[in-house]
């Protein structure tokens, strides 16, 4: 990929963005649509769980795989692959005409978007060798990742009211077929290093089957039997990794204390991040009446926070002053984030209740993405980038299933069985307090763990950001 002209490398990463923005979307476009969904094809409560659930078993599972084996035979070939089947996945969802059909559609579209995201990263890096380069690239790719979870939002409710649900997958089938064909056109094809360099089959039975596993528990099951078989079958993994000749993971690239600590406090932060949406969703809908479309547009705050910091400031805050001097203080912002909101009043108004939570928490997205995503791919060899990417989208998904899982847990619990307003904030605040923890624990793993990295000058380039190599 190092041969491509400068202008054609930012073509292919409009192209690579796209791809990840359709799995973005993907995830949280189909909660606000998920009533509907519900009356139109008969779900029951707890089946109606499983059009999100099938997508998280297949993705999460599937995502540290995906990344390897795009090192093995070329991350190119899995993006295409992943995206090829991502989009048809969609068609037949937005096709479905029963429960049985949407869940397996969904299953399906998850297998996709594990093998098209979990490469995007490490072509990322491989294509913007320069740390300047490199710095903006992830940025923009930072700024995609984080912003459109709240983009998916509005774009549900809007898609939903004005046409029907079916439009929440069948949006994704042109889009998907254009990036397809630029993608073809703009991403050069690169040569892996061959399967037998990490065609290590048992160990990803047991990797794919230990992540499937403990998604499903904690999505689903909440059963600590399968939740201890997931532990042993992930002991397994490693235990295979650390001594076969070839093993699928080189566990040596978890030795960086900024590589693994990254992926810590990624999960810890996600885990209080997701939660938040989903119930900040619920928050203005069942308590403030808020329609699908209103909905979607509260969070454009966070969105536009995070696209100013993401593709404005963070390569040169990150380049001055470190990723982990960047990181720290953003945690810090989306703890008070979530402090005001576990605060919220039953007449809550949004302006003076919502928004200034609404913009720390964009503050601190806008800043924490990218440096985290420098930090956990610091130290990857070229051959190790998409392993590298997959355990930054693996990171995320089990922190997002393992938050959404407690939040719920905690509000539901609070709650009980009043329908009340009152009832309902007061589980939901309870969650926001859980959630702030969580980003605080995140908070004091970056500041035990994680080791600064060399800066640049007062004089030197801003656009110039060191890549940590601790």
């Amino acid at each position: 990929m190092q041969s491509q002209t400068r202008d054609s490398r930012w073509l292919a990463l409009v192209v690579l963005c796209a791809g990840m923005l359709m799995v973005i979307l993907d995830q949280t476009i189909v909660n606000v649509a998920l009533p509907t969904i519900q009356e139109d094809l008969g779900f029951s409560a707890s089946g109606l769980a499983w059009v999100v659930n099938a997508y998280l078993i297949a993705f999460g599972g599937l995502l540290l795989l995906a990344g390897r084996l795009g090192d093995l035979i070329g991350r190119r070939t899995i993006f295409l692959a992943g995206l090829t089947v991502f989009t048809l996945a969609s068609l037949l969802c937005g096709l479905s005409g029963s429960p049985e059909m949407l869940i397996a559609a969904r299953f399906v579209q998850g297998v996709g978007g594990a093998l098209s995201s979990a490469v995007i990263l490490g072509m990322i890096v491989t294509m913007f060798p320069s740390p300047g380069e490199q710095g903006k690239a992830i940025g923009v790719f930072a700024f995609v990742t984080s912003a459109g979870a709240s983009i998916g939002l509005l774009l549900g409710g809007v898609l939903t009211q004005a046409l029907s649900w079916h439009w929440i997958f069948f949006v994704n089938v042109p889009i998907g077929a254009a990036t397809l064909l630029f993608a073809l056109r703009l991403l050069e094809h690169e040569r892996g290093v061959g399967l037998r360099e990490g065609a290590d089959v048992p160990g990803a039975v047991l990797v794919t089957s230990a992540l499937m596993l403990g998604v499903y528990t904690i999505v689903d099951a909440h059963s600590f039997a399968l939740g201890a078989i997931s532990v042993v079958l992930l002991a397994g993994f490693v235990w295979r990794q650390a001594t076969a000749s070839r093993p699928l993971l080189r566990l040596g690239i978890l030795r960086s204390r900024n590589v693994a600590g990254a992926n810590v406090v990624q999960m810890l932060m996600i885990a209080g991040m997701l939660g938040v949406f989903f119930l900040a969703v619920l928050y203005l809908q069942r308590v403030l009446g808020y329609d699908a479309v209103r909905t979607g547009a509260a969070f454009l705050p966070i969105s536009l926070s995070i696209g100013v910091l993401s593709l404005g400031f963070s390569a040169r805050l990150n380049a001055r002053f470190g990723p982990r001097n960047v990181l720290l203080p953003a945690l810090a912002s989306m703890t008070a984030g979530l402090l005001l909101l576990s605060r919220v009043p039953v007449d809550g108004q949004y302006v003076s209740d919502l928004l200034p939570a609404m913009i720390l928490l964009g503050i601190g997205g806008g800043l924490a993405f990218p440096a985290l995503m420098t930090l956990a791919m610091s130290s990857a060899a070229p051959e190790d980038s998409g392993l590298a990417s997959g355990l930054v989208n693996t990171t995320q998904q089990v922190g997002g299933a393992l938050g959404l899982a407690i939040l719920a847990t905690v509000a539901e619990n609070r709650t009980g069985d009043a329908t009340s307003a009152a009832a309902l904030v007061d589980g939901y605040g309870a969650a926001f307090t859980v959630a702030a923890g969580l980003v605080l624990a995140a908070l004091v793993v970056g500041i035990v763990v994680l080791r600064p990295s060399r800066v640049a000058t007062a004089g030197a380039e801003a656009a110039e950001p060191v890549v940590v190599t601790g």
